[in-house]
């Protein structure tokens, strides 16, 4: 059943269609009869549908192109109808006055495809193999990018073209003076034949970027100066970016030179704010540079198709670090064997590894515990003198459509339902932001949970901060939005945005981490403690809701293994269908939790432990599990995490030691086998010979 919001939506598409139908039937109606001011006002309506439909629905007018009624038919169209139009009015002579707008109107279609044809050559000698982000690219002749409308919206520049033309042919229209035709005509062809000709100022040696093999070079030349030592690879959709994310400040604190590399060049913009390179490389076959940079350790926090293509880099050892952990499948997937180590966060996930028997061996599986965990605090007692605050933070359904996946579906009504109804409870509703991608009754119940959430605030009130707390969210709002996003023109390409995100100013990391942690401060203050939050941005992130909440509701996730770190009380519900004890047996991180079933049975008693901590009866188990689940406190995690990217870097170079061993060796005292190995490996070496010291 489709949300609602999708009908209305389809309803409005469906009747702009029609609208523009209605539109070129009444221009044709109004030209061949002709009745001129139905003829007028079907010519400027179906025009400025167009522009609009091209600001508001271009998807829509997708759909159009895909049956060969794109823009330039359109107003083609459109066109022909005003001089239909124009030949059946009394008083317009044909041949002194019609036939010289028509060779004008040619004309001015002849320029628009001249600069379309100019549009194509500008895009792609300003398509680099890669994008970069904080590195100094400008050797590459960086330069602004031309105007969008020339170079890149073919439709709204032919539509706005248009404008002048069609203005000029409704006054000849009403006044049979072709003087208004040819006005608008030769302002139209003005603006077209100026255009192109500006646009083709891209064209010359002043604003030509580097060639596709300037740019390799200076690539390679970067890499070699740079000397990157250990990375964090990643692939994957725009709503996926947050599983690197999380990733960014521990591989900013490991030892050596780190760097980033992507390989969809509009997840360049989707990183958030750090100091680290980033590089994109799309191709493959630039990607095989890689090899022969000093590149020793890439990290991996999830599997993509594109991973294995990286993997083919033997010089590099690969890491798997997933982007958490949880008793999921995700979190034991088979493709795991393909990576040289797997880094898992403490002795749960080394066990599950085992159990789950898919080929990795328990010498590669490697406990570094969760860096980034350190946010989080500790359990510092009962609420006392405020409403317990619940954080309701469900995963969402999965690709396999298990029930088990998330409780949105089958129980997340019931829990907000039976927390709303305590007034002395805060909800804090936080989904996964892919929630409803996959199955659309997870939407449509997501839907349904924020609007009784609504609901329940418009019921409650109390005393709210004053004025000076939004003063201060829009503060630090200001101060930390100019230090995370780059503004750019509306016009901005890739080139552009890589000139302007150069080298990072030197302390701007730290300078971001404090600005993110006021504003979280800001942002919870400027809210009364008795009104539930709906959140769905990305700030503030779900660690700062954990040091918000007072206990956690979830499903089977990581969301509960990280937040186990505070010791807090927490609760998993149960859509599974499997039998408490069952439950318990498959999934070891609920042990410690209270399970809820799809009824939501059991949050009056979660409440009461909350509130009476004397009736917590599983703080011991929450300790001993969070030991097992993200192993010892001591030493850190950082520290770990930063000794396991060393030895795995030291293993690369002894690796590469081996194969120039083998490569140097004197062909008549080498073994047969040592042969087989070097034929087999001389692409692997090919320029690695870099013996460099550990990340």
């Amino acid at each position: 059943m489709p949300s609602a919001g999708i009908v209305p939506r389809r309803a409005v598409q469906l009747a702009a269609l029609f609208a523009m139908m209605v539109a070129f039937t009444a221009q044709l109606v109004g030209a061949l009869l002709p009745v001129i001011p139905l003829f007028i006002a079907a010519s400027v309506v179906n025009l400025g549908l167009d522009l609009v439909l091209q600001h508001k629905q271009p998807g829509l007018l997708a759909v159009l192109g895909r049956i060969r009624f794109d823009v330039t038919v359109r107003q083609l169209l459109r066109d022909m109808l005003i001089l239909v139009g124009l030949l059946h009015i009394d008083g317009i002579n044909p041949l002194e006055e019609q036939a010289p707008l028509t060779i004008t109107l040619l004309l001015f279609y002849g320029t628009h495809f001249v600069c379309q044809a100019v549009a194509v050559l500008v895009r792609r000698t300003r398509s680099l193999p890669f994008v970069t982000r904080n590195i100094d690219a400008s050797a590459l002749r960086l330069c602004d990018a031309p105007p969008r409308i020339l170079s890149r919206q073919t439709g709204r520049r032919l539509l706005r073209f248009s404008v002048p033309t069609t203005a000029g042919m409704m006054l000849t229209a009403i006044t049979t003076d072709a003087y208004w035709g040819g006005i608008g005509l030769a302002v139209s062809l003005a603006l077209s034949a100026g255009g192109t000709l500006y646009l083709s100022t891209w064209l010359l040696p002043k604003k030509r970027v580097a060639n596709e093999k300037q740019a390799l070079e200076w690539l390679d030349n970067w890499l070699a100066e740079y000397r990157p030592t250990v990375g964090m690879y990643f692939s994957g959709g725009a709503s996926s970016a947050y599983q690197a994310n999380m990733w960014l400040s521990t591989l900013a604190a490991l030892d050596g030179n780190p760097i980033i590399v992507l390989r969809e060049r509009f997840m360049v913009q989707k990183i958030e704010a750090t100091d680290v390179p980033i590089v994109c490389i799309p191709k493959v076959a630039n990607l095989m540079r890689l090899e022969h940079s000093t590149l020793k350790v890439l990290l991996h926090p999830a599997n993509s198709g594109k991973t294995s293509q990286i993997l083919r880099i033997p010089s590099i050892k690969h890491a798997f670090t997933n982007h958490g952990e949880s008793d999921k499948l995700s979190s034991c997937n088979p493709y795991a064997k393909a990576y040289d180590e797997v880094w898992v966060a403490g002795p749960a996930a080394r066990d599950r590894y085992q159990l789950a028997d898919i080929g990795v061996e328990d010498k590669d599986v490697i406990e570094v515990g969760r860096p980034q965990l350190a946010p989080i605090q500790p359990y510092a007692g009962a609420p006392v003198g405020r409403p317990a605050t619940v954080l309701y933070a469900p995963t969402w359904e999965g690709w396999d459509g298990n029930p088990g996946n998330t409780s949105v579906i089958l129980a997340g009504e019931n829990i907000v339902r039976e927390l709303l109804a305590d007034e002395n409870v805060r909800l804090l509703y936080k989904p996964h932001p892919m929630t409803g991608s996959v199955d659309p009754r997870a939407g449509a119940a997501n839907s349904r949970i924020q609007a009784m959430i609504a609901e329940a605030n418009a019921g409650r009130s109390g005393a709210r901060p004053g004025p000076e707390a939004a003063a201060e969210l829009a503060r630090r709002t200001e101060e930390l939005d100019a230090l995370t996003t780059s503004a750019f023109r509306k016009s901005a390409d890739e080139l552009e945005r890589m000139r302007l995100q150069g080298t990072p100013q030197e302390g701007r990391a730290a300078a971001v981490e404090a600005a993110v942690t006021a504003w979280e401060a800001a942002y919870w203050n400027s809210f009364p403690q008795w009104e539930h939050r709906i959140i769905t941005t990305a700030r503030p992130g779900i660690f700062s809701c954990f040091n918000e909440a007072d206990v956690l509701i979830s499903d089977v996730s990581s969301v509960v293994s990280d937040y186990l770190t505070s010791e807090k009380p927490y609760a998993v519900a149960n859509t599974s269908g499997m039998s408490e004890d069952d439950f318990r047996a498959n999934f070891p991180t609920v042990r410690a939790a209270t399970i809820l079933t799809p009824d939501a049975s059991g949050v009056a008693g979660l409440l009461d432990a909350v509130r009476n901590p004397e009736q917590d009866t599983l703080a011991a188990e929450r300790a001993e599990l969070k030991e097992h689940l993200l192993g010892p406190s001591d030493p850190p995690s950082s520290v770990r995490f930063n000794q396991a990217a060393l030895a795995l870097g030291t293993k690369a170079d002894e690796r590469r030691i081996r194969m120039e061993s083998r490569l140097s060796g004197i062909p008549g005292q080498r073994s047969q086998d040592d042969v087989n190995d070097a034929g087999t490996a001389g692409h692997e070496t090919s320029g690695a010979s870099d013996t460099t010291a550990a990340v």
